[in-house]
């Protein structure tokens, strides 16, 4: 993530009204807008296995899928975020009628990188933590078989379960559904090898 420095802090209006003409995706946080960079091969095959599992489990239910383009505001701190995999379910919301800024995710997934890691796991997941909505976060990572599974508990607490072993099956009590450690990282195994 590259922050494009401006010489004046944005609103958030004047932040959407300019990424709705981009091409490439940009995060907006505290009046700053910072460049989404692109994603590996390992990032994008995680990706596909955890929204090819996730929507086949979800199909005919209330529930919507989403990867990499939705946009998702956490509207107590104003930051708009592009998570790898996003999941609304029963209704979702959005911010106005151009349906592209999600307000009400249930899960939320991101793939690490060795740039943004750190960010996902802190900033980013303190930002998160303010989505009402929010039931589980889970942290996966592309170099090795490793997933930190955050679920909400009472009283603010967030319950952490990890995951390391290829058997091991991850549940979302939230949504009904569960996934295969393996099946997350399927074809990417294979890479840690070459890496």
């Amino acid at each position: 993530m590259t922050i494009l420095h401006s010489q004046t802090t944005l609103t958030a209006q004047e932040y959407l009204d300019w990424e709705r003409q981009q091409e490439m995706r940009h995060e907006f946080i505290n009046g700053e807008i910072y460049a989404m960079t692109g994603a590996s091969r390992s990032h994008n095959l995680i990706c596909s296995n955890l929204v090819a599992a996730l929507h086949s489990q979800l199909r005919g239910k209330s529930c919507e899928v989403y990867v990499n383009d939705m946009r998702v505001k956490v509207s107590i701190t104003g930051m708009y975020t592009y998570p790898d995999v996003v999941i609304a379910c029963d209704k979702p919301a959005f911010e106005d009628q151009q349906i592209d800024t999600l307000l009400n995710p249930l899960l939320i997934i991101e793939v690490l990188s060795h740039s943004a890691e750190g960010y996902d796991r802190g900033a980013k997941f303190l930002h998160y933590r303010n989505l009402p909505s929010l039931q589980d976060y889970l942290l996966v990572s592309q170099h090795e078989i490793r997933i930190e599974h955050y679920t909400r508990q009472a009283d603010h607490c967030w319950l952490l379960t990890e995951y390391q072993q290829s058997d091991e099956r991850i549940e979302f009590d939230a949504l009904g559904c569960s996934v295969l450690v393996q099946d997350v990282y399927e074809r990417v195994m294979e890479l840690f090898i070459e890496v």
